[in-house]
């Protein structure tokens, strides 16, 4: 498949690849240097990570909307340096606010340019999809399983680099995108052909309009709060299972590791036989079912390497159900958006979404911290990707359709 790939692609692959190698390396131990280093509150610590998921996720559609008006280069140029700057300040903030102006800076860097490579990613699949290459969901499968390559890579650098100080793992962040920044000075073209720019104003409106689109959303953005467990709920199972954080970046790898190893194969045969909603509701009962083998095994109490057996089978679960739900969610988009506005679409699709975390995040904080029966939270927990099944838009009517088409419909 690699050598049907045109030299954009590759380069847009490799890119998402190097992102998660410098962001991973620092955000699945942030949530215990916040709670532990510097002695926040839980319910805190749950409004930090949902602000910095919402200044990512949530503005999204600003990243995309900018691409769609300059392109793609200047807004992941742009992008890249505000994650250095980002990283360098979160390595030396030890005040609330401080903390909080670093994780905004570090959320609205990737609002930046994550939805400008995402959404180019997405429209040289569609392009080719058309050139009789096989489904856009491979190449859109391909760029995940290069994303959750870098996620495998991270948390182990940043362990080692815990070893000195959560600084030294934040510097080594910026590190990795001060080399994103400058490789991308030299290879991302000045002009994509076939892009045309679209104005930043007059979209917004086309976008609240489209029910089907806002059905995918709202049930995308209950996804979104599930997997933003992995930094909240997930630590605090392994803290309390074992009284470290150590295994946590173990975790962490075996769910990289799966999608590396899984995500073609498990993409392969969803395309043949799931259409895109039935992909994502697959996925969905499967993150619910992840939640419920914790919910089910915490009455036990089981502690050190026993006590990891129900998290490991929670990471496995939310993983599979992400290699379905996350390229077909994105296979999808192109066929909803507007002829040019690409960009604005994958950004809102992220965007809206980063807002149903940061509703879910600061309850799920609280949630953990409220002294409930040790089944409860993770009841409540499953019962989000659940109730997301109600929200999925129907079958849609022209799956393989490229960027446009949803103007027809």
């Amino acid at each position: 498949m690699w050598p049907t790939l045109s030299p954009l692609l590759r380069l847009l692959i490799l890119t998402q690849l190097a992102f998660n190698v410098g962001f991973f390396a620092v955000l699945p131990f942030l949530a215990e240097h916040l709670g532990g280093a510097l002695g926040m509150a839980g319910w805190l610590v749950g409004l930090v990570l949902g602000l910095r998921t919402f200044s990512q996720q949530g503005l999204f559609v600003v990243g995309g909307a900018l691409t769609d008006r300059h392109g793609v280069r200047p807004v992941v140029l742009t992008g890249c340096a505000l994650r250095i700057a980002g990283f360098g300040w979160l390595g030396y903030a030890e005040r609330t606010w401080s903390v909080l102006g670093a994780v905004l800076l570090i959320g609205f860097a990737a609002a930046l340019f994550s939805p400008a490579v995402e959404s180019e990613t997405a429209r040289q699949a569609v392009h080719w999809e058309r050139a009789g290459h096989g489904p856009r969901t491979r190449v859109l499968a391909l760029f995940t399983v290069a994303g959750q390559a870098g996620a495998f890579t991270g948390p182990l650098l940043g362990a080692l680099l815990l070893a000195v100080d959560f600084r030294t793992a934040c510097l080594a962040g910026a590190g990795v995108f001060v080399l994103v920044l400058a490789g991308h000075l030299r290879l991302l073209p000045r002009h994509i052909p076939g892009r045309t720019r679209a104005p930043v104003r007059g979209g917004a409106g086309a976008v609240l309009r489209n029910r089907r689109f806002l059905a995918l959303c709202g049930a995308y953005g209950a996804y979104l709060l599930s997997y933003n467990q992995l930094y909240l709920a997930l630590p605090a199972e392994v803290e309390r299972a074992t009284g470290s954080q150590a295994p946590l970046a173990w975790l962490f790898a075996l769910s990289s590791l799966l999608v590396v190893l899984a995500q073609l194969p498990v993409t392969h045969w969803a395309a043949e036989r799931l259409d895109p909603r039935r992909c994502l509701a697959a996925g969905l009962l499967l993150v619910a079912a992840g939640f419920a083998v914790v919910a089910a095994a915490r009455p036990a109490g089981w502690t050190g390497a026993g006590g990891l057996v129900p998290a490991a089978g929670f990471v496995v679960l939310l993983t599979l159900g992400q290699m379905l739900v996350v390229p077909a969610a994105r296979a999808w988009v192109p066929d909803l958006a507007e002829d040019g506005r690409l960009g604005l679409y994958t950004g809102a699709l992220s965007s809206l979404s980063g807002l149903l975390v940061l509703l879910g995040s600061s309850a799920t904080g609280a949630l953990l911290d409220g002294g409930l029966p040790p089944a409860v939270p993770w009841l409540i927990l499953a019962a989000v990707p659940l109730l997301a099944l109600c929200a999925l838009p129907r079958r849609p009517e022209h799956p393989g359709g490229g960027p446009g088409t949803a103007a027809a419909r």
